[in-house]
């Protein structure tokens, strides 16, 4: 146990969430992996035992936990070998639930933050378009008012739970010709008229749904608004560290699942007359695997004490993201071959995670938009600051 972040009362959760997963998820996984789709009856029992609630509000049925329950939450998710499941799990509630949480007024956190920490209602966050990619402020969604209507156009994509959700998290812009300025944030159910969904075939992930989302004229209550008009693009800012984070515990919880298997194989394959965790090669190889990734979490782990501090750690989340996927990348890769033929059949776990861990350095934001982010930092001295 790591004592400078992790209490006896954080490890009994680690404990009993993995008890959990074993018994209610695990024997699911291979068929929401083959269907492409989770049943719906896991987010209810996931809601019963409040694991989505972890850091919402107890006025709202939440725990108000820190956020060292959410890094074990998710890091318990990586090692059961289903990627799909956990981000099906974590984007529900640390993107859609966090928009809600912290835009969303009484009434909106009434009707979607309580059933959503009880997994009653599933929620997506929507904001990737097709012709945007990571370029946020570049959106062609709209959201015009008229009289005590939005009326909304435009399309979204690569949103994980856009095919089931209840409610979407959708952005877009109130005041196109302000830029990003003219950015705003709706809630909006699913079966709205004019909203229509389609699924997308992945590498990975296949577990979780993955859709691309139309609005054609969709007709909303005014009150749907989430926060102020106009405000939309530095919430989605302030939000993409959490995001950052989310991906970078992740990548080193996915990286130690690997190393973790790939030693237990080694332990047991025979070579020569030896099992091949005493080739020389191959154990240096582990070695420097397991010294990558120990550094990732060290550092994954003091920036989510930064944050759950009140620090806005936009910088120190994007370099986590940046690094931690890439060298989760580096270990699939590794641990792959480390299995030799067997890595490269789906009977074995690596062909799944060396599938599933290539979103790493895509999604929240592509390695290469991290990059100009961080010399924007570093080299031109910008400073990003929270929205107020």
């Amino acid at each position: 146990m790591n004592t400078l972040y992790f209490t006896e009362e954080h490890e009994s959760f680690r404990q009993s969430f993995k008890e959990f997963l074993q018994k209610e998820v695990v024997p699911h996984i291979e068929k929401w992996e083959k269907d492409g789709k989770i049943e719906r009856f896991i987010w209810k029992k996931v809601g019963e035992m409040g694991y989505f609630g972890l850091n919402s509000p107890e006025e709202y049925g939440g725990m108000g936990l820190d956020l060292f329950y959410t890094t074990i939450f998710l890091e318990e998710l990586q090692k059961i070998n289903s990627s799909g499941f956990a981000a099906a799990m974590w984007a529900h509630a640390y993107l859609a639930m966090t928009h809600i949480n912290k835009e969303g007024d009484d009434r909106i956190k009434k009707a979607y933050l309580t059933p959503s920490i009880e997994g009653e209602k599933i929620g997506c966050l929507c904001i990737t378009e097709p012709f945007g990619g990571s370029d946020v402020a570049g959106m062609r969604t709209t959201a015009i008012k008229k009289g005590n209507t939005y009326v909304i156009n435009g399309s979204k994509t690569f949103i994980t739970n856009g095919v089931y959700a209840d409610y979407m998290v959708v952005a877009a812009k109130t005041q196109p010709e302000l830029g990003n300025k003219g950015m705003s944030i709706f809630i909006i159910d699913s079966n709205t008229a004019g909203i229509s969904t389609t699924k997308l075939d992945k590498l990975g992930w296949r577990a979780s749904d993955t859709a691309e989302i139309a609005f054609d004229n969709v007709i909303i209550p005014a009150e749907n608004l989430m926060g102020e008009e106009g405000k939309g693009f530095p919430y989605i800012m302030q939000h993409f560290a959490l995001e950052r984070l989310v991906m970078a515990i992740n990548a080193h919880a996915r990286s130690e699942y690997a190393i973790e298997y790939a030693i237990q194989y080694m332990s047991e394959r025979q070579a020569f007359g030896k099992t091949i965790d005493k080739f020389q090669a191959l154990r240096h190889k582990i070695a420097e695997m397991s010294s990558e990734v120990e550094m990732c979490k060290t550092f994954n782990y003091s920036v989510i004490k930064r944050l759950n501090e009140g620090e806005y750690v936009v910088k120190e989340a994007t370099m986590a993201k940046l690094v931690s996927t890439k060298i989760a990348d580096q270990v699939a890769y590794e641990c792959l071959q480390l299995l030799g033929g067997y890595g490269y059949m789906e009977d074995y776990p690596l062909a799944r995670l060396f599938r599933d861990s290539r979103l790493g350095p895509i999604g929240g934001g592509t390695s290469e938009i991290l990059k100009e982010i961080i010399a924007k930092i570093v080299i031109d001295k910008k400073e990003y600051k929270p929205s107020t």
